[in-house]
């Protein structure tokens, strides 16, 4: 059950955002220009990366809906339970597990991310904009696992698994147009 009275039971991420419309399509813009752009990591792998981050914080919301994305993409959900029982030996490709590694330490001692991450990830075949674009995402989800959790919202797992499919479906747009609408109501309207 959410934290706020004003959200309902099934409340999930769009619940939340309309709230503050404008603030919520600047955050859905984010996840867009984030997720869903032309470097090295694809989508795939952004969404491993999501689910990973959420699984390392235990937003069940977050972790739920992209495990589901990522498996739509075609991961193995026995690979992202691997990843977080041990990065090293997960049976993820050499070429990323540098950067989950990173991701790891950015989530969870951001303080101790330390120059030879980055040198491992380079030394991988990684470019600057991809590092750039693996730490936006681990920075976006930390910050979704706080919203989230922070307004006690958890889902459930037909949510997860009807939202991981639009994700992979459709990306971000439909949400986008629902904050839009709603930013464009009057205050007070329904």
């Amino acid at each position: 059950m959410p934290f706020f009275p004003s959200l309902p039971d099934d409340a999930g991420v769009r619940h939340i955002l309309t709230l503050n419309p404008a603030a919520g399509s600047a955050l859905i813009e984010l996840h867009s220009a984030v997720l869903r752009n032309d470097s090295q990591l694809t989508a795939k792998d952004k969404e491993l990366i999501a689910a990973y981050v959420s699984g390392l914080n235990a937003c069940q919301y977050c972790y739920g809906v992209h495990k589901e994305t990522a498996k739509a993409y075609g991961v193995d959900e026995s690979l992202i339970e691997a990843l977080l029982a041990d990065v090293e030996t997960a049976p993820v490709d050499a070429k990323l597990k540098p950067i989950l590694a990173y991701a790891k330490t950015l989530t969870l001692t951001p303080t101790k991310a330390l120059q030879r991450h980055v040198e491992a990830i380079f030394a991988a075949g990684w470019t600057e904009r991809d590092l750039h674009d693996a730490i936006l995402t681990v920075c976006l989800f930390n910050f979704m696992n706080r919203l989230l959790e922070g307004h006690g919202v958890k889902g459930s797992s037909d949510l997860y698994a009807a939202r991981g499919r639009a994700l992979q479906d459709a990306g971000y747009a439909p949400l986008l147009s629902i904050l839009r609408a709603a930013q464009a109501r009057p205050a007070g309207a329904p």
